[in-house]
């Protein structure tokens, strides 16, 4: 069970019915006939989404901070580099995914205007301890260095996935098994810091580390993975699994918790002590209760990293290391 929340069986599709465009922007063709692995799933991934929508909760409403209210918006950044979790529609300009369609539904509890900004995951943290941003909805797993700046609501269970070619034979279950690989990794992020803490522990055992290589994008990470000149890729699990199931050259490989070696969640991140995590909590929590929330989830095959409860998790109380 999860430290702060469980993770509930929502809907009995499952992650590895995930189907879809294989990088931002591109359409989302069903699945080939001629292969039975592939699932027959397919999602709007046009810019015209009618999203699920929610209704205003007047009291939320009000305990929302002045400050953050006055403008009636409520400012989100999302990075729109992952599928299926924030990634560009159709039209390359629209951007979609299970973490804009949460964050609509926190909104719309809120009675605000969902005020949509694509930032890079470097300028997240600044701009949202400036006050540029009010939330973050983009992925973001609660960690001891983060809470130390941020308060967060936690919305989703969080696992990190190997991704290889498909006509490789590694299997990734420890540091030992990245040994000397070429690794494709987000820079700042839990993932890179899980492989670096593992780098140390295989040079501690006179191992040589993996080699980090660092991507602009998706699309240029996936293209340097499936051409062949990086061995492994860690990303998102629901990016990796959603790849897995729409090409025939990807695979899992191997599956961690973001906080490994603890556990930890994907959660709404907020200035610390601006008491928004605390309405945006509440505001989830109605969502899980009227089944907005699952229907979100389960749109974009993720119920099964739904959470039963959202918490709020600051500094104060927060429980790993």
């Amino acid at each position: 069970m999860n430290k702060y929340a469980a993770v509930s069986a929502l809907s009995a599709v499952g992650l590895l019915g995930l189907a879809g465009c294989a990088d931002p922007g591109a359409a989302a063709p069903a699945a080939s006939s001629n292969s039975e692995s592939k699932s027959t799933i397919t999602y709007n991934t046009s810019p015209d989404q009618d999203r699920i929508r929610s209704t205003k909760d007047p009291k939320l409403a009000d305990a929302v901070p002045d400050k953050i209210k006055k403008d009636g918006k409520l400012t989100v950044a999302t990075t729109a580099g992952s599928v299926p979790l924030s990634f560009h529609a159709t039209d390359e300009k629209t951007v979609i995914g299970t973490e804009v369609d949460l964050a609509q539904l926190v909104a719309d509890k809120l009675g605000l205007e969902l005020d949509l900004q694509i930032t890079s995951w470097e300028n997240w943290p600044l701009k949202t301890e400036s006050g540029d941003f009010e939330a973050v909805f983009s992925n973001v797993g609660v960690n001891a260095d983060r809470v130390k700046k941020f308060d967060f609501a936690s919305y989703r269970a969080a696992h990190m996935g190997f991704e290889a070619r498909a006509d490789s034979n590694i299997s990734v279950k420890s540091a030992d098994d990245i040994s000397g690989k070429k690794i494709a990794v987000g820079s700042g992020t839990n993932q890179e810091k899980i492989l670096l803490t593992w780098n140390k522990e295989l040079e501690g055992k006179g191992k040589a580390p993996a080699e980090l290589q660092y991507y602009s994008s998706e699309a240029d990470t996936i293209l340097a993975l499936s051409s062949g000149r990086i061995d492994l890729n860690i990303a998102p699990y629901p990016s990796t699994a959603y790849r897995q199931n729409q090409r025939d050259d990807l695979k899992v490989v191997g599956k961690i918790n973001a906080g490994w070696p603890n556990e930890t969640l994907v959660a709404a991140t907020t200035r610390a002590g601006n008491h928004l995590a605390e309405q945006i909590t509440a505001a989830l929590n109605e969502t899980i209760e009227e089944g907005t929330y699952a229907k979100v989830l389960d749109r974009w095959s993720l119920s099964e990293e739904g959470l039963t409860k959202s918490e709020t998790i600051n500094a104060s109380n927060y429980k790993g290391k």
